[in-house]
């Protein structure tokens, strides 16, 4: 058990990712970039419960340079603009985090969390498979062990999302004292699905999290499935009615808390000169078509390939869009580092090409797919669609579909996955469709695109209104307000 911290952080907050991260110039000297994002906007309003610490890891070579730099990693105390948030990253071994956040986090956690694994193939428990296990263990540790060192006495720590699933246990573990939440932002595999994972490392990950005194997801289907789960591996008094899960007298309460976007920051962004360059540029593209618009990380639960093949079934089976409509595919990399999704980046590029091949002709491109990111291009983007298209096979909630109706200017159509966590904020206005289903996906695409103005104007004005009653300041409030109840 460790001792609390005279004059430690009153709330805390442990991520992968933190609010900031490093760069090297050519001329050797580290760049400090903060980040964006729901979580790093919610923290800037839980300041009023006093002193904040966020404790991350150190993602790459520059982030490791400057931790290494900056006492026990504080790097606030070493004059990086952290935005008023103090930071502690965690410098973690190489090799412990390579297994943690390639082996386990990522090609396990979330391929079970997402439904996407290749059953007849993956995954394969072995011995390996254990190793990397124990270097998961090991970097949820270090967590904990940092948590505790810097928490005050009864402070409020929230851990995030399926990197540190074990740590909440760890935690009150050292610090009993602590109110302690974690927060998913994934969906929660069904209970049938996370049966696949070995029975101890099921038991060790709910255990992990119901080590927290309050559990949060972003949607009512995902807290279910976790207290499903709860039930079939861990035992104890689980009270689907009440929320809560007892495991040796310990209870655990479950909550839901959608999260909206941050619209003051998005219009501010949108507006700036950048995106307005970016906004012409693909309005010359365009011309005087449709525009049709996705935008998603190239990431296995997107289903790019799935809704590409929907737009070359439109133009197929509706060939009075022939000419009449763009398609722009902003497909941002992702984890290239796992071979999986080199191969997906590959899919959706293959899939573009027979696209362009099939329908192109000297004075129209159909399809538009650019696999950079670009932030101010996306909000451009947004801007002018007519029709936005996002269906992910499993989201936890997809912000991008809350993001384009509060920046449309001429009435934004939405077809939606009804897997995403967002289908339950935005059914009223969205166009909901089965992602694997193809065929009903293009169908969905020809009513957006055919919707009048008016019409496609109402639904973006009731999808924005929906996107922005839960702002991230508040998301983040009310997880507090939780756990000191």
């Amino acid at each position: 058990m460790s001792t609390p911290t005279s004059g430690g952080a009153s709330v805390l907050v442990a991520s992968n990712r933190g609010p900031i991260s490093f760069s090297v110039t050519d001329a050797g000297q580290l760049v400090a970039d903060r980040g964006g994002g729901g979580l790093v906007s919610g923290l800037s309003a839980v300041t009023r419960h006093g002193e904040t610490l966020w404790v991350c890891a150190a993602l790459s070579d520059a982030d490791r340079r400057a931790t290494a730099n900056a006492p026990r990693g504080r790097l606030d105390h070493h004059g990086y603009d952290t935005g008023g948030i103090d930071v502690r990253m965690l410098n973690i071994d190489t090799q412990t985090f390579k297994r943690a956040y390639n082996g386990i986090a990522n090609s396990t956690l979330w391929f079970i969390h997402h439904h996407l694994y290749d059953t007849p193939n993956k995954p394969h428990f072995d011995g390996r498979w254990r190793r990397d296990w124990e270097g998961y263990r090991s970097y949820d540790e270090a967590f904990a062990r940092a948590l505790a060192e810097e928490a005050a006495p009864e402070a409020t720590a929230i851990v995030q999302d399926y990197h540190l699933t074990l740590t909440p246990r760890m935690l009150r573990e050292k610090r009993p004292d602590l109110r302690i939440g974690h927060f998913s932002h994934t969906p929660w595999a069904a209970v049938d699905y996370f049966r696949m994972l070995p029975d101890d490392i099921a038991r060790e990950v709910l255990l992990g999290v119901l080590g927290a005194d309050h559990v949060g997801f972003l949607s009512p289907r995902w807290a279910g499935s976790f207290l499903e789960c709860c039930a079939e591996f861990v035992g104890g008094r689980v009270d689907p009615g009440a929320m809560t899960v007892e495991v040796d007298g310990h209870v655990t309460n479950v909550g839901v808390h959608p999260l909206g976007i941050d619209a003051d920051f998005l219009r501010e962004r949108a507006a700036q000169p950048d995106v307005e360059a970016r906004r012409s540029a693909l309005l010359e593209l365009a011309g005087d078509r449709k525009i049709l618009l996705r935008i998603d990380r190239t990431e296995l639960s997107k289903n790019i390939v799935r809704g590409l093949a929907a737009y070359r079934e439109l133009l197929r089976t509706r060939p009075e869009w022939k000419g009449r409509v763009t398609h722009f595919s902003f497909s941002y990399p992702s984890r290239h580092d796992l071979p999986e999704y080199r191969e997906y980046t590959a899919a959706v590029q293959r899939i573009a090409a027979e696209i362009e091949d099939e329908f192109g002709t000297d004075d129209w491109t159909p399809l538009h797919l650019s696999v950079n990111d670009d932030f101010a291009r996306s909000l451009a983007a947004y801007r002018i669609a007519d029709v936005l298209v996002v269906n992910p096979i499993r989201d936890g909630m997809n912000l991008v579909a809350k993001e384009g109706p509060v920046l449309s200017e001429r009435g934004l159509a939405l077809v939606l996955s009804r897997e995403a966590g967002a289908a339950t904020d935005l059914a009223d206005d969205a166009l909901l469709v089965n992602p694997f289903d193809v065929s009903a996906t293009a169908e969905a695409m020809h009513t957006a695109l055919s919707m009048s103005s008016e019409e496609r104007t109402a639904r973006a004005r009731g999808l924005a209104a929906s996107s922005t009653a839960l702002p991230p300041s508040q998301w983040f409030a009310d997880q507090i307000d939780a756990l000191r109840a």
